[in-house]
């Protein structure tokens, strides 16, 4: 089942005996636990029947015990496992319940940073009698649509310059991401609905001209003067420019322009969109970029990235800088 699937049928309080939450990415799993104990039982009832344990502090024997109980005076009883991949025996204290759980108690296993054995007997199990969810990490060329997503089911808008700005700056961490977006939409004029760049960089501190997506904008239009300016920026602020974030993003653009490279028909907007997996009001940068870089220039500066990639990590180089690997990157792509 789907994050959107569990919530809907948790609104429509359709409960299953055993939600194992399992996977890389926290947010899905904090959330969908939080409805759960936010909603399932009214305020009264939660004293005897809700309970919250941590995996490190029980054993797999004392969660089935738990789960074992029957509710006083409601339906049902809610008992959620946090941390619950520090719990040793759990597997297989977990197996012989999960073939029959007790109806009505909702199981809430919380399974961060790890997953289970899909050859083993537990999950199979879990996917028959309850629900097993796997929350991925989101690919950092995903971010700029699920800001967008999230900030329209709020009734606002952000632009794509100011969506990519932010998923560059965040990265993939949802809980970041939707922290930073809450605390955006509250600093909003009254009857303003649209994030900008002259907002973020007022309220988080992002430069709207010394970022990572300018200097990939003044790389691809081989502006040396402001790829330049932009480094220099970077050297001032280390800790907000990281050199692995930089690498990083210049990785992504690059590859991207290959990709643009490589396709046949590049007249389609919204195709070459979906195949680079970009926002279409980005398109003209790579078109721009193409004709300034060639297809074997391109491919030649993607192993000048892979190459400072290994030296900022110390590999044939322990002593130059991170702003002296800038310089050299952004000199050598441009030269």
């Amino acid at each position: 089942m789907t994050y959107e699937q569990i919530i809907t049928d948790l609104k429509n309080k359709i409960y299953k005996p055993i939600y194992f939450l399992q996977g890389d990415e926290p947010y899905y799993i904090d959330q969908i636990t939080d409805y759960i104990l936010n909603n399932v039982l009214l305020p009264a009832e939660r004293d005897f029947n809700q309970a919250v344990v941590y995996g490190k502090d029980v054993n797999g024997a004392t969660i089935v015990n738990h789960a074992k109980r029957f509710p006083m005076m409601s339906n049902y009883q809610v008992v959620v496992v946090k941390e619950a991949q520090t719990c040793k025996d759990l597997e297989t204290s977990l197996t012989h319940y999960v073939s029959n759980p007790l109806k009505s108690t909702i199981l809430v296993i919380n399974y961060k940073y790890d997953k289970l054995d899909g050859r083993k007997q537990l999950g199979k199990i879990i996917e028959k009698t309850g629900v097993l969810f796997e929350s991925k990490k989101l690919y950092e060329s995903d971010v700029p649509v699920w800001i967008t997503t999230y900030l329209s089911k709020q009734k606002y808008s952000i632009s794509p310059h100011a969506s990519q700005l932010l998923s560059d700056f965040l990265g993939n961490d949802l809980s970041r991401i939707v922290n930073e977006l809450d605390k955006l939409m509250l600093t909003l004029p009254l009857n303003f609905r649209e994030i900008t760049p002259d907002h973020i960089e007022k309220n988080i501190g992002i430069s709207k001209e010394y970022n990572v997506f300018e200097l990939n904008k003044a790389l691809s239009a081989k502006d040396i003067l402001k790829a330049n300016r932009i480094i220099n920026h970077f050297s001032k602020s280390p800790k907000e420019n990281p050199l692995v974030v930089v690498i990083s993003q210049l990785f992504s653009h690059f590859s991207k322009l290959l990709s643009y490279h490589a396709i046949p028909d590049k007249k389609n907007n919204k195709e070459v969109a979906a195949a680079l997996k970009i926002n279409p009001f980005f398109l003209n940068d790579y078109r721009a970029a193409a004709k300034n870089f060639s297809y074997s220039k391109t491919v030649n500066i993607i192993s000048i990235i892979r190459e400072y990639d290994m030296k900022s990590k110390g590999v044939d180089d322990s002593s130059t800088s991170d702003y002296g690997l800038m310089k050299e990157i952004v000199y050598k792509i441009l030269h």
